[in-house]
C-alpha cells in the first residue's frame, strides 16, 4: 500500500505538471482526436458514397425473389454480396471504436494519404509476396483500387483472394463488400472483392487462435510491419537514444546534480530499484533490474505515444493483447527458469502438510497458480489500456451520435461541446494510467520473480 500510495503521488504531480505547463498540447490533442475520428471512419456520413460499379452496371449472381425483400435489404442492395465497406449510412460507435484501436497494415495521415508499409506476406503453394502497402494504391477508408498477387487491402488490413485466378499481377478492385452471416453457429463477417462485376470471397490472415477469436488457420500467413510494429521499434529507437543521451550526460557530469532530461529519468531509476527491485526480490535484485528497467520504459513509451492522436501516436500497441501475451511470457519464463529449490517445494510438495491435501487439492492449485499469473499480467494490461482508448473514442462518437452522422449541424455542435471537455479530462487520466499500468506490470514481475528465487528462512 505503501508503494502504491507513493508511486501515485509521484506521478499524479508529475501528470499534473504536464497539464499545466501543457495545456494548449492537451486542448490540441484533443481536437485532433475528434478530427481524426471524423476524418478516417468511414461511417461518419449520412449519405452514401457513389461508386462507379453499382448493381446496375454489372450482371447479378443471384436472384432474390419478392418474398426475399427483406433479406435482400439487409444484405446489400448494391451487390449480391453484401453491403460495400465504405458505403454505410449509420454511424455505430461500437464499430468506431474498435476501428481505431485495433492494428492495420497501413498507417492513416490525413485525407487519403497513407503511411506505406512492408508487406511481408507467405501463402503455402504460392510462396512469398514481399512489397509495401502503396502497391495497392489505397484510397481513402484503406481500400486498396488493385489487387497484388491475389492479396488485397482492405480498411488498411490484407486479405487474400480466394480465387486462384487473380494468384499473379495486378487487377483493378470494383469495390469491396462485406455482409454477416453464422457459420457452425458462430457469427461471422464475410468480406468480397468486386472485380469485373464477380464477387470474390476473402481470406483473412492466419491468427492461430482456432477460431476462438473469428481467426484461425487461414491461407496466407502476414509478417508485415504493421502499425503496432511500427510504433514498437519507433519507441525502441527513442528509447536508445534518451537513454545513450542520459548515459553520456552522467558520465560527464559524474559526481554532479542532475540536469535536463538526465534530472527526469534518473528518479524513474530510483523509484524502480528503491521500492520495486529491492524490497521484492531482495540482494539479489541486481541480476533482474535490465529486464525490470526494460519492460517498465517499454511499456511507458508505447503507452505515451499511445496517447497522441495523430501520427507518429494513435497505435493501441498495449492494448493488443498479443504483445501483452509477449511480455507476460518473459516474466513467466524469467521467473519459472530463476527458481529455486525451495520455491519448487513449496509448490509442488509443501512440507508439513498431509499428502491427502498435497495430491488432491494445494499441488494442483499451486501449479494453476503458475500459469494464471501471467495471465491475470496480460489480462490487466491490455483490459485496462483497451478500456481507456474505448472511453476517450466513445466520447468523441458523441459529436456523430448528437449530429445524426453530420446530418445536423446544431446537432454536431452540441456534440463538441459535450465531447471535447470529457475527452481532455479522459486523455488527462489516461497519461496517469500510462504510468500507473507500466508500474504495476513491473512492480508484478518483481514480486513473481522475488517468490522464485527466495531462499528459505532459518528457523529459530
Amino acid at each position: 500500500m505503501y508503494l502504491c500510495s507513493r508511486f501515485e503521488k509521484i506521478f499524479f504531480e508529475v501528470a499534473m505538471t504536464f497539464a499545466r505547463k501543457y495545456w494548449i498540447v492537451l486542448i490540441i490533442s484533443g481536437l485532433a482526436t475528434c478530427a481524426f475520428a471524423q476524418d478516417n471512419h468511414p461511417h461518419s456520413t449520412g449519405t452514401p458514397t457513389e461508386h462507379p460499379h453499382d448493381a446496375g452496371d454489372h450482371p447479378q449472381t443471384e436472384q432474390m425473389s419478392a418474398g426475399n425483400a427483406e433479406a435482400d435489404h439487409s444484405e446489400g442492395a448494391h451487390s449480391p454480396c453484401g453491403h460495400s465497406v465504405s458505403e454505410e449510412v449509420e454511424f455505430n460507435a461500437g464499430d468506431n471504436a474498435v476501428h481505431h484501436i485495433s492494428d492495420a497494415n497501413a498507417i492513416h495521415l490525413w485525407g487519403n494519404s497513407y503511411m506505406p508499409l512492408p508487406v511481408i506476406l507467405y501463402a503455402p503453394g504460392h510462396g512469398w509476396t514481399v512489397s509495401t502497402t502503396a502497391a495497392f494504391d489505397a484510397h481513402h477508408h484503406g481500400n486498396g483500387e488493385v489487387t497484388m498477387d491475389g492479396y488485397v487491402l482492405v480498411h488498411g488490413n490484407v486479405m487474400r483472394i480466394q480465387n486462384p485466378q487473380y494468384a499473379e499481377g495486378e487487377v483493378k478492385v470494383d469495390d469491396y463488400t462485406h455482409k454477416d452471416t453464422t457459420i457452425e453457429g458462430k457469427s461471422k463477417t464475410l468480406y468480397y472483392a468486386v472485380i469485373n462485376g464477380q464477387c470474390n470471397l476473402l481470406d483473412t490472415k492466419t491468427t492461430f487462435d482456432g477460431g476462438l477469436m473469428g481467426g484461425g488457420v487461414t491461407s496466407f500467413y502476414d509478417y508485415s510491419i504493421t502499425r503496432n510494429v511500427f510504433t514498437m521499434l519507433l519507441t525502441v529507437l527513442i528509447l536508445f537514444l534518451v537513454f545513450r543521451s542520459v548515459a553520456r550526460t552522467a558520465t560527464k557530469t559524474h559526481g554532479h546534480a542532475p540536469k535536463g532530461l538526465q534530472n527526469f529519468i534518473e528518479p524513474f531509476y530510483t523509484f524502480i530499484r528503491d521500492e520495486v527491485a529491492k524490497p521484492n526480490i531482495g540482494p539479489k535484485y541486481e541480476k533482474y533490474m535490465p529486464y525490470l528497467l526494460s519492460a517498465f520504459f517499454f511499456i511507458l513509451g508505447l503507452n505515451l505515444i499511445g496517447q497522441i492522436p495523430f501520427f507518429p501516436g494513435g497505435a493501441n500497441v498495449t492494448g493488443n493483447i498479443s504483445i501483452t501475451i509477449v511480455l507476460a511470457l518473459l516474466t513467466f519464463v524469467i521467473s519459472t527458469f530463476s527458481a529455486k529449490r525451495h520455491f519448487w517445494e513449496h509448490t509442488l510438495w509443501m512440507p508439513g502438510v498431509p499428502a491427502v491435501l498435497k495430491i488432491f487439492i494445494l499441488t494442483p492449485i499451486e501449479i494453476l497458480g503458475i500459469f494464471l499469473k501471467p495471465f491475470t499480467l496480460l489480462l490487466r494490461l491490455f483490459a485496462n489500456i483497451t478500456a481507456g482508448h474505448i472511453v476517450i473514442l466513445s466520447f468523441v462518437s458523441l459529436i456523430f451520435i448528437f449530429g445524426g452522422a453530420g446530418k445536423s449541424m446544431s446537432g454536431s455542435i452540441t456534440g463538441i461541446i459535450a465531447s471535447v471537455p470529457l475527452s481532455l479530462f479522459m486523455m488527462t487520466l489516461e497519461l496517469l494510467v500510462a504510468f500507473l499500468q507500466a508500474f504495476i506490470f513491473t512492480m508484478l514481475s518483481a514480486t513473481y520473480i522475488g517468490t522464485a528465487i527466495e531462499e528459505p528462512h532459518p528457523h529459530h
